[in-house]
């Protein structure tokens, strides 16, 4: 028996972790006369974002299908700008989460378990963040992307713990929804301050909050 709260905490990365400055794409949009977020919209939609998540297709292929999915509301090279902005947009970290990730990695394994590309090795590499957990669950390594139940059972495996001891640590509700399918504790992330209250048993003071 142990005394731990739980044996590991899975945490996604995008939306909790990293956050993307979307300004430049902004700018390039209303100069182009379409609306904010048409760009996303393209990149995000199932048909290109899913085989990126999976590992079939690389930046340069997502690219060009952002691209061809502006076509016809821009010129083309005014796409092709736009879908390599999207694609290249800067990034950061919250270091108020980092921290916190630090800190209970003192207690348990931390496991990031993302919805990603192929190249986040890279990204975290530039972040300075390739030590902040034990291990890193990708959809793109993978061949599962979230909510699929495969790769919550990939990351509870690499964790070694069953996953009725697992925290799980998302911003959508249908992630943490599938987590919470599976026996794991979810939290649907909205803040800092979620991740805080969260983390609290395992850090051993008290949850003023409770979980999502």
């Amino acid at each position: 028996m142990t005394n731990r709260a739980f044996d590991a905490v899975l945490c996604d990365v995008d939306g909790v972790i990293r956050f993307f400055d979307g300004a430049g794409v902004a700018a390039l949009e209303r100069a182009a006369g379409v609306g904010e977020g048409s760009t996303a919209a393209v990149g995000f939609a199932p048909e290109n974002d899913l085989p990126l998540l999976l590992g079939r297709i690389g930046r340069a292929e997502w690219v060009e299908s952002i691209a061809r999915g502006l076509a016809g509301r821009v010129p083309e090279d005014a796409a092709r700008g736009l879908a390599e902005a999207f694609a290249n947009s800067p990034f950061w970290a919250d270091e108020v989460v980092v921290e916190l990730l630090r800190r209970v990695r003192e207690h348990c394994r931390v496991v990031l378990v993302t919805n990603a590309t192929v190249w986040l090795d890279e990204d975290l590499a530039r972040l300075g963040l390739t030590d902040l957990a034990d291990e890193v669950v990708n959809s793109s390594r993978v061949g599962s992307a979230k909510p699929d139940r495969r790769i919550y059972e990939i990351a509870a495996e690499r964790a070694g713990a069953r996953p009725e001891r697992c925290l799980f640590v998302d911003d959508r509700r249908e992630n943490v929804d599938a987590a919470v399918a599976l026996g794991m504790t979810g939290v649907l992330y909205g803040g800092p301050e979620d991740l805080r209250r969260a983390l609290a048993p395992v850090l051993g003071r008290p949850d003023p909050g409770g979980w999502s």
